[in-house]
């Protein structure tokens, strides 16, 4: 093909595209693109959750009496029995923020406190984050949470990173398990954050749209590396108990993340955030269901009472082909995992009761 015949080519496409009679809706964009699926098959969608349901992974910052209100009133709808407010801070703000949501309902909210990275640099932080964390539990607190900062953007004073399994945070990891209470730890994001954005990444719409999602290889680790560091603490400290946030990004690769269950016994993971990756493997992720049913929580992370429904439908019913809720992180349709009775109620409350202590288990059946 010579060189004047692909301009000619290329002129008449761009006529076409831009002529008063191209096809209406030739110019649309991936955006704006929602096709309605002409499939015809039976649905169950599921507003409810067939059990009373433990949400640990929920983010209640700015809580005061009212917001309490308001949220039971949803919570009810959903048959949320309770919530685990992972953004509890420390000191005399977890002190507020706690009597703020559990003033006139102490049996539906638990609180999780948070570390202050502040002097980070003082050999004694360990001891003096560890002696925090005694005092925030002796305040409330059942359970520590663990942002992804850690790993991604502390920093000592001379500007090197942090890593999240740097020794000095040690005697933090220790206390907890001396306490008795979960470590709930979200590092890194889903690994095609750090891959190329090309028409091969699967986020590369969710890249687009937020695009301060990008982690470029100049200003972070490789995610291989950050989540290497994540792993190492839960096997250095095997006397304290791990929830790691968002199936510890391998909800796209469960066989590897069973692999790692297997290998470290007081590591758990909660589903977070990451429904769209169980929803388009049913058949394996069920089998990995009842595989790991002990060691995994449910979990949400964003508040919306209307998102919930999708993860009912997803691990409830048998339905296939449905939307998910939000379009950038899953170009693909959902299908249910039909997960057993004893598996369900394992996933929505069995295995919280067992890992985080002071949860009312008169709210749950036997």
């Amino acid at each position: 093909m010579t060189i004047r015949f692909r301009l000619v080519a290329a002129a008449a496409i761009l006529v076409l595209a831009t002529s008063p009679t191209a096809p209406v809706g030739a110019q649309m964009t991936v955006e704006e693109y929602e096709p309605r699926s002409g499939l015809v098959v039976p649905g169950h969608p599921t507003t409810r959750a067939k059990y009373p349901f433990i949400d640990v992974h929920s983010h209640q910052g700015n809580a005061t009496p009212e917001r309490a209100e308001e949220l039971v009133r949803e919570m009810d709808k959903l048959n949320m029995a309770v919530m685990v407010n992972l953004s509890g801070r420390n000191g005399q703000a977890f002190i507020r923020g706690r009597e703020a949501l559990t003033g006139k309902h102490p049996n539906r909210f638990i609180v999780f406190a948070n570390p202050d990275f502040t002097g980070i640099d003082d050999p004694e932080w360990g001891k003096k984050a560890a002696e925090q964390l005694a005092r925030d539990y002796q305040a409330g607190a059942r359970g520590l949470k663990i942002f992804k900062n850690l790993g991604m953007s502390v920093q000592f004073t001379d500007g090197r990173r942090l890593p999240t399994d740097d020794p000095r945070l040690d005697p933090l990891w220790a206390k907890a398990g001396e306490l008795g209470i979960p470590v709930l730890i979200h590092t890194a994001d889903p690994h095609q954050f750090w891959q190329p954005m090309d028409k091969n990444n699967e986020r590369w719409l969710e890249l687009k749209e937020v695009p301060g999602r990008i982690r470029p290889a100049d200003k972070y680790p490789p995610w291989e590396t950050l989540m290497a560091e994540h792993w190492n603490i839960i096997r250095r400290h095997p006397k304290t108990k791990f929830i790691s946030a968002h199936l510890s990004w391998l909800g796209g690769d469960l066989g590897r993340l069973g692999r790692l269950l297997d290998s470290m016994p007081n590591m758990h993971v909660e589903i977070g955030a990451v429904l769209a990756e169980l929803g388009r493997q049913p058949r394996f992720a069920r089998e990995w269901f009842m595989k790991y049913q002990d060691r995994v929580l449910f979990g949400k992370d964003a508040w919306a009472p209307s998102e919930y429904h999708y993860y009912f439908r997803t691990l409830e019913t048998a339905d296939e082909y449905f939307d998910y809720y939000r379009k950038r992180h899953a170009l693909w349709k959902l299908y249910g995992l039909d997960l057993p009775d004893e598996v369900l109620k394992k996933l929505y409350y069995k295995n919280a009761l067992r890992l985080i202590p002071g949860i009312d288990r008169s709210l749950f059946p036997e």
